[in-house]
C-alpha cells in the first residue's frame, strides 16, 4: 500500500523562506526514513506538513533572536528540526535518550547541514545546558516531572513551552 504525500503548502514558503528546500528534505526524511524506523506513525505520513512540520515551525515566532533552545524528548526532531530550519539564529539542542532516535537526529543534522543543531543522547534531567527556552512533549509522569526536567536544563530567566495536540 503506497501512501500519498501531502504537497508542500504555499504557507511553508512564508514560514521557511529561502530555507524551504531544507524543510522539504526534512519532510521527505520523515515520510521515508523516520516512518520506516517507526518514529512516525503510518497515518501521519500523509499529513506531515499540516499536522507536524508547520505546527512546530510556527512557534519560532515566540523566541527572541539568538536564544538557546532545548527540545526535550526530541524523538524524530519535532519541533527542534523545523525550528532550526525556520530560525537559523537559534541554537537548538535536541535531547533524546533512545539511541536509534538520537542516531536519526544526527543523520538529519548532517544531511541538512544544520550548524545550529546539537544532538545529545541522554536524559534531560542529566544535562546542565542552561538554555533560554525549552520545549517538552509528554516527558515523565506529569507536570511536576516536566518542571523538574525544565529546571535542570533551563537558565534563569527562561521559557518553557509545551505543545499539546488534539487527537
Amino acid at each position: 500500500m503506497s501512501v500519498e504525500f501531502e504537497p508542500t503548502p504555499d504557507v511553508a514558503k512564508q514560514v521557511f523562506g529561502d530555507r524551504l528546500a531544507l524543510a522539504e528534505q526534512y519532510h521527505d526524511s520523515l515520510a521515508t526514513t523516520a516512518a520506516e524506523r517507526g518514529f512516525i506513525g503510518p497515518k501521519e505520513v500523509s499529513r506531515l506538513w499540516s499536522r507536524h512540520i508547520l505546527n512546530c515551525a510556527i512557534i519560532s515566532e515566540a523566541f527572541d533572536e539568538g536564544l538557546r533552545v532545548a527540545d526535550i524528548g526530541s524523538g524524530a526532531g519535532l519541533p527542534g528540526i523545523p525550528l532550526a530550519i525556520a530560525r537559523p539564529d537559534l541554537s537548538i539542542t535536541l535531547i533524546e535518550p533512545l539511541l536509534k532516535r538520537s542516531t536519526y537526529l544526527g543523520e538529519v543534522k548532517e544531511q541538512l547541514g544544520l550548524d545550529n543543531v546539537t544532538v545529545i543522547r541522554g536524559r534531560a534531567e542529566d544535562q546542565k545546558l542552561e538554555r533560554d527556552a525549552a520545549h517538552i512533549k509528554k516527558v515523565g509522569g506529569g507536570e511536576a516531572t516536566i518542571f523538574t526536567v525544565g529546571d535542570d536544563v533551563l537558565a534563569e530567566p527562561s521559557t518553557l513551552i509545551r505543545i499539546e495536540r488534539s487527537r
